[in-house]
């Protein structure tokens, strides 16, 4: 899973449509924008329809603020 768009943010917690790169697959659910989230969390979502993960071509998205603890 990837994030398409961000619908909302409220300091680091957001509301987003993430989509499936392999079959398209379409959700809306929220996170929280640090390095964590973004290069461990999302990759490892897994898919409702295909089951499937992010590949090896997933580039992280930067959080808005800066992380005091780098991954």
């Amino acid at each position: 899973m990837r994030i398409e768009k961000i619908i909302n943010q409220s300091r680091r917690d957001f509301n987003a449509v993430y989509v499936c790169e392999h079959c398209g697959y379409k959700e809306q659910g929220y996170g929280y924008d640090d390095s964590y989230f973004h290069n461990v969390v999302i990759p490892n979502m897994k898919c409702k329809k295909c089951g499937k993960t992010a590949d090896d071509t997933y580039r992280a998205l930067a959080p808005k603020y800066e992380s005091y603890v780098e991954v």
